[in-house]
């Protein structure tokens, strides 16, 4: 078995551009699928959670393979949000498997549900949901009680260089990675460098000044995204500050908390109206308890607009969903229908309306 692995390992290296494209490739092709054939969903959901699964396993291989190589090191720094995941999952195990686990059910939890709505009665299909929902705020508080930080999602470090950009033959020659020793000897000049003792003439485009209404700060404002600053140099684990009072973990709490107590209450249908409300209190305080971040904590502050941008998902959901948003999607896609160039759109979009009607996951908290 681990000859076989190996094997795996050796031929992902060496193919590893080729298997992102088809990565990619198929993680569109499942926006498609439902619609396509019966049970087309379930094939959908299915694939994906694969793709997922195996990204994840990818990411990981490549990522260790990049860190244990002495001879590399990369010319970029890290992506803040995955230099501080990164440096969690290798301070602590049970945090590195706790935050794993999350994400393996979090990929599968929509295939599970579309199995359990197959198989199970409507009543043992929300327990299961209940089921999975209380997994992951256990793996959550796990983390948390670990951490004493705020959560930040994913919980696991993301890909932080691109393995298209990779050769086919080798890992080992990879334009993100640069040896730490110099070569024996130096590189030969290029041909169009070799004759270079006649000054360049400069270019009417260089004398000319710039047209009206541009301005002279675009390389500026290119380049100052990229500058180092202070979250850059700061250690690690200290990109996000820990929990300092009994406010600030009360925040923190509720809102792991939140999803079960919204799929607890949808699981009772005597409480099924008052669900929505209910998760959207509990989200706006868990938005006025919480802390301002600075504005140096920038992994903080990506994650609290993130949790913002999310309360536009409460338009999905229960009575919203059904009495304003799908009407309105679906007298747009009516009309998008008729649309040269929207027509295919509408019709995804189409397939997929009937889906959040069926099932819980397409639009979790």
């Amino acid at each position: 078995m681990s000859s076989a692995l190996a094997r795996y390992e050796d031929f992902l290296v060496k193919n590893v551009s080729t298997i992102s494209s088809v990565e990619s490739t198929l993680k569109s092709i499942t926006w498609l699928l439902p619609g396509r054939f019966k049970d087309a969903e379930l094939a959908s959901e299915a694939l994906s959670a694969l793709l997922n699964v195996t990204s994840l396993y990818h990411d990981t291989l490549l990522a260790r393979i990049a860190q244990n190589d002495p001879k590399r090191k990369p010319i970029l720094p890290l992506p803040l949000h995955t230099k501080y995941t990164r440096a969690w999952c290798e301070k602590d195990r049970i945090y590195k498997w706790a935050a794993r686990i999350f994400e393996l059910v979090r990929f599968t939890q929509l295939l599970i549900e579309m199995g359990m709505r197959r198989k199970f009665s409507e009543k043992n299909r929300w327990r299961g949901i209940v089921v999975i929902e209380s997994i992951k705020v256990i793996l959550r508080l796990v983390m948390l009680r670990i951490t004493r930080r705020p959560l930040v999602s994913p919980a696991i470090p993301e890909r932080y260089f691109d393995p298209a950009s990779l050769p086919p033959s080798s890992i080992h020659s990879s334009p993100t990675l640069v040896p730490t020793t110099p070569p024996a000897s130096p590189p030969a000049t290029p041909d169009h460098l070799k004759n270079n003792h006649v000054p360049l003439q400069p270019s009417s485009l260089m004398l000319s000044p710039p047209p009206p209404g541009r301005s002279d700060s675009s390389i500026e404002d290119y380049l100052l995204p990229k500058a180092l600053t202070t979250s850059s140099v700061r250690p690690s684990l200290q990109l996000v500050a820990p929990l300092a009072s009994i406010q600030d973990w009360l925040a923190e709490v509720i809102y792991v908390a939140r999803p079960l107590i919204y799929v607890s209450m949808l699981s009772t249908s005597r409480h099924k109206d008052r669900a929505l409300l209910t998760a959207l209190g509990i989200d706006i305080l868990s938005r006025n308890l919480r802390r301002a971040p600075s504005c140096s904590a920038s992994v903080e502050g990506d994650e609290y607009a993130r949790r913002d941008r999310d309360l536009v998902w409460y338009l999905f959901r229960g009575s919203a969903w059904e009495l304003y948003t799908r009407p309105k999607l679906e007298s747009l896609v009516e009309k998008a229908a008729h649309v040269p160039g929207l027509s295919l759109i509408s019709a995804v979009v189409k397939d997929w309306v009937p889906l959040i009607d069926e099932y819980y996951y397409y639009t979790a908290l």
